[in-house]
């Protein structure tokens, strides 16, 4: 796909290398957010990335190389996202987030603003982060807090993180599990509200894991 594709919106300000990404139709670049003009806020999104079909980037990111979305992804402005980062289909991003290298979020994820994801760190589909402690209050806008997941930890399908939570590095939370409260480093949670059950390098599958990262 060429500057000039019918088929790609690039506004102002975006910085791709377009010669060694792949870009799906429909993409759009760059967008302004409320209150700011094109070009105001720069974009950039480093080489080797591969944005599939109707994704849409607003302005001010900064994106590592090798970012890899789905189709339909949406990311909203002013996020800091690394290296080798993947988001999978009909996920969003929301504004101020914070992606380290490597991360891996699947399809159908809600990320909302002022979340915090370590390097490694690894979403399951259909997983949804929350910020608002108490939605339509008076001061629900101004008191945003974003869920903080530590470095290699695992996010099961169709979890739910309660605002600020914090899940230690290497933890893993198991399919369904609704987080009110911080998870331990290495430590396995499962149900509603999550309890822990044991430890990650109890589990057969995850020994050694430390090593072999």
């Amino acid at each position: 796909m060429t500057p000039n594709d019918p088929l790609l919106i690039r506004h102002p300000g975006v910085d791709i290398d377009l010669d060694g990404a792949t870009l799906g139709e429909y993409v759009v670049l760059g967008v302004p957010p409320r209150g700011e003009t094109p070009g105001s806020l720069p974009t950039r999104i480093g080489r080797g990335a591969i944005i599939r079909s109707h994704s849409v980037i607003y302005a001010g990111n900064v994106i590592g190389e090798n970012f890899q979305s789905g189709h339909g992804v949406m990311i909203r402005e002013a996020n800091r996202i690394g290296d080798n980062v993947s988001i999978g289909s009909h996920s969003i991003v929301e504004h101020h987030v914070e992606i380290g290298d490597g991360v891996r979020i699947h399809s159908n994820v809600f990320i909302p603003e002022y979340t915090v994801l370590e390097a490694g760190c690894w979403l399951g589909p259909g997983a949804v982060l929350t910020n608002a402690r108490y939605p339509l209050s008076a001061d629900a806008k101004t008191s945003l807090e974003g869920a903080h997941i530590a470095a290699g930890a695992i996010v099961g399908a169709n979890v739910t993180l309660l605002p600020g939570v914090k899940i230690g590095a290497g933890a893993l939370v198991g399919a369904g599990a609704v987080v009110v409260e911080n998870v331990p480093p290495g430590a396995v949670v499962v149900g509603n509200p999550a309890r822990v059950v044991r430890q990650v390098n109890e589990l057969a599958a995850y020994r050694g894991r430390d090593r072999a990262e």
